[in-house]
C-alpha cells in the first residue's frame, strides 16, 4: 500500500502537469500562429487522437509489461515538451501537431496502462479504494492544474509552464522506475471475475465452461454484453459532460456579468469537494460490502446526470452548492464503480476494455462540445444541458431495465424447469 500511494503521487503530479498543459499550449498555438484556424486544427487533432489512442493503448496494454509502457509514456511526454521549447522557434507548426499527437498518445497509453495493473500492484479485493485515491488525487490535481495556469502563463510565460509541466511528467516516470510494482498476475491467480482459484489450486468444473467461453470471445477482441452496455452509458455520461463543460463560461456570464471566473471558480471547487468526499464513501462501503455493483453505477449516472441539469437552473447560490456538490460526488462515484468493473475482466481483456473506454469516452465528449457550441448559439445553458444530460438519463435508465431483465432471467427459467418437472413424472406414469 505504501507504494501505491508514492504512486498515486506521482500520478497526481503527472495529472497536474497535463492541466496545465491543456491551458499554456493552447494559449501558445493561437499566439505563435495568430489564427483561429490553426488552433482549431490543432485542437482537432487532440481529439482525433483520443479516438484512436485508445483502442492502440488497450492492444499495447495487452501485450507489453505495464510499467515500462506507463514510464515511457511519460519520459517521451516530458521529451516533447522540453522538444516544443528548444526548437519551436526553428520549426514551422508541424512541431506543434507532433507535441499534439504525442501528448495524447501518451496520456491514453498511461491511462490504461494504469487502470489495467491496479488489480496486480494492490489485489483484487482493494481495487476500489486504489481507484479511489487515484481520482482523488487527480481531482486536487485537476483544480489545481486549471486555477494556477493563468497565473504560471501570464507571470512567466509560456516556457515556464512546458517546463512544468515536463518536470511533472519527468518525477512521475522517475517514481515509476523506482517503485516495486508488480503490474502482472499469472493466469492462475486471478479468474475471470477477478477470485481466486479453488483450495484444490484448479477451475470448478461448473465455472469452466463459461470461463472458456469468456475467454475465446475475449481472444476475438469481444467483450461481454453488459459491458459494452456500460461502456455505452459512460460514453453518453461523457457526451452529457461536454455540454455543462462548454456551457459553463456562458453560465457564470450570466450569473456574475462582474466577475464570471468567480462563479466558475466556486463551481469546479464544490464539484471537487463532492468528488473528494465521494472516494471517501465508496471505499468505506467497499470495505463492508464489496466493489459497487452495476444497477450502483447507473444511479449514479442518474444522479449525477439530474444534479448538473438542476446546476444549470438557475437556482440561488444557497441552493445551488449542495446541487454541485451531489454533482460531484455522483461524477466520483461512477468513475471509481465503473474503472472498477471493468478491472474484473481477465488482463488481456481488461485492456481491451479501458482502451475501449477511452476512445468511446473521448469521441463523445469530443463529438458532445461540438454539439453543444453549435446549440449554445440558439438555446440557453440550461437548455442544453438538459437535453444532453438527459440523453444520459435516457441510457442510464434504459440500463437498468435491461440489467433488471437479465438478472430475472435465470429465475424464471428455473421456475419453468420446476413446473415442467410434474408435467414429465405424468408423462413417466403414462
Amino acid at each position: 500500500m505504501r507504494s501505491f500511494r508514492f504512486l498515486a503521487a506521482g500520478n497526481a503530479a503527472s495529472a497536474y502537469g497535463v492541466y496545465l498543459n491543456l491551458v499554456a499550449f493552447n494559449l501558445f498555438v493561437y499566439e505563435v500562429t495568430d489564427s483561429a484556424l490553426q488552433t482549431g486544427l490543432v485542437m482537432a487533432v487532440r481529439l482525433l487522437v483520443g479516438l484512436i489512442g485508445g483502442v492502440l493503448a488497450g492492444k499495447l496494454a495487452a501485450r507489453l509489461d505495464l510499467k515500462r509502457m506507463m514510464i515511457t509514456a511519460e519520459s517521451v511526454q516530458a521529451l516533447g515538451l522540453i522538444t516544443l521549447v528548444v526548437f519551436h522557434r526553428f520549426t514551422g507548426v508541424w512541431l506543434l501537431y507532433a507535441v499534439v499527437v504525442v501528448a495524447g498518445l501518451c496520456s491514453n497509453s498511461n491511462g490504461v496502462a494504469l487502470r489495467t495493473a491496479v488489480p496486480a500492484i494492490v489485489g483484487a479485493d482493494r481495487r476500489v479504494w486504489a481507484n479511489g485515491l487515484l481520482a482523488s488525487c487527480r481531482s486536487v490535481a485537476m483544480v489545481a492544474g486549471f486555477a494556477s495556469a493563468g497565473v504560471v502563463v501570464s507571470l512567466l510565460g509560456h516556457t515556464a509552464a512546458f517546463l512544468v509541466s515536463a518536470s511533472t511528467f519527468a518525477l512521475s516516470a522517475a517514481n515509476l522506475a523506482w517503485l516495486p510494482l508488480r503490474t502482472r498476475t499469472d493466469s492462475a491467480e486471478t479468474g475471470a471475475e477477478g477470485r481466486a482459484p479453488s483450495a484444490g489450486g484448479g477451475v470448478k468444473t461448473d465455472e469452466r465452461p463459461t470461463r472458456a467461453r469468456r475467454m475465446a470471445a475475449l481472444a476475438f477482441g469481444m467483450l461481454p454484453p453488459l459491458v459494452l452496455m456500460l461502456v455505452a452509458v459512460r460514453a453518453v455520461d461523457g457526451f452529457g459532460s461536454s455540454a455543462h463543460n462548454v456551457g459553463m463560461p456562458i453560465q457564470s456570464r450570466a450569473v456574475d456579468p462582474d466577475n464570471p471566473a468567480v462563479f466558475m471558480s466556486q463551481f469546479w471547487t464544490t464539484w471537487a469537494v463532492g468528488n473528494l468526499i465521494a472516494q471517501r464513501l465508496t471505499t468505506r462501503y467497499a470495505k463492508r460490502r464489496g466493489a459497487p455493483s452495476d444497477t450502483a453505477f447507473a444511479v449514479g449516472v442518474l444522479v449525477m446526470s439530474a444534479a448538473f441539469i438542476l446546476a444549470f437552473a438557475g437556482l440561488p447560490v444557497w441552493l445551488a452548492l449542495p446541487v454541485i456538490v451531489l454533482a460531484g460526488m455522483a461524477d466520483g462515484f461512477t468513475e471509481n464503480a465503473f474503472v472498477s468493473r471493468l478491472q474484473t475482466l481477465p488482463e488481456k481483456g481488461r485492456a481491451a476494455a479501458f482502451g475501449l473506454a477511452a476512445t468511446t469516452e473521448n469521441t463523445a465528449f469530443g463529438l458532445g462540445m461540438v454539439i453543444s457550441a453549435s446549440l449554445l448559439e440558439r438555446f440557453s445553458p440550461f437548455g442544453v444541458v438538459g437535453a444532453m444530460h438527459g440523453a444520459a438519463l435516457v441510457l442510464g435508465l434504459a440500463f437498468l431495465l435491461v440489467r433488471r431483465r437479465l438478472a430475472a432471467a435465470p429465475r424464471d427459467s428455473s421456475h419453468k424447469t420446476a413446473d415442467a418437472a410434474p408435467e414429465r413424472e405424468r408423462e413417466v406414469n403414462r
